[in-house]
């Protein structure tokens, strides 16, 4: 299992800090999305990014956005270790589980600058 390198993690860490800085939902959605792009290769970040998005629908009681997160919760672990997983997904409900997507370019430059 590969480990998340240390920009990595900073950069995922600074995301679920922010979540928990501001009072905007939409804002904590941006987060949480931004922090499961980084996610996505390792099991626990993975898997924690969508317990934290399932937290936040049932706070919003978001009951279609609450159960997309906890099929994501079930596969997310077994998905990263894989590597089967959609790069550039912003884990949301309405993304789709397999739907792949363009990774924002300061994601992706930390991405492939991550040695």
């Amino acid at each position: 299992m590969t480990r998340m390198p240390e920009r990595i993690r900073a950069a995922y860490n600074a995301e679920m800090y922010d979540v928990g800085t501001t009072s905007d939902d939409a804002q904590k959605w941006i987060h949480l999305e931004q922090a499961h792009i980084l996610a996505q290769p390792y099991p626990w970040p993975h898997t924690r990014n969508h317990v934290a998005m399932l937290t936040l629908a049932l706070r919003q009681r978001d009951w279609r956005e609450a159960r997309g997160q906890l099929v994501r919760i079930v596969v997310a672990a077994p998905g990263s270790v894989l590597g089967r997983y959609p790069s550039g997904n912003t884990g949301r409900t309405a993304a789709g589980l397999t739907t792949p997507m363009p990774i924002p370019d300061q994601l992706a430059n930390l991405l492939t600058n991550s040695d």
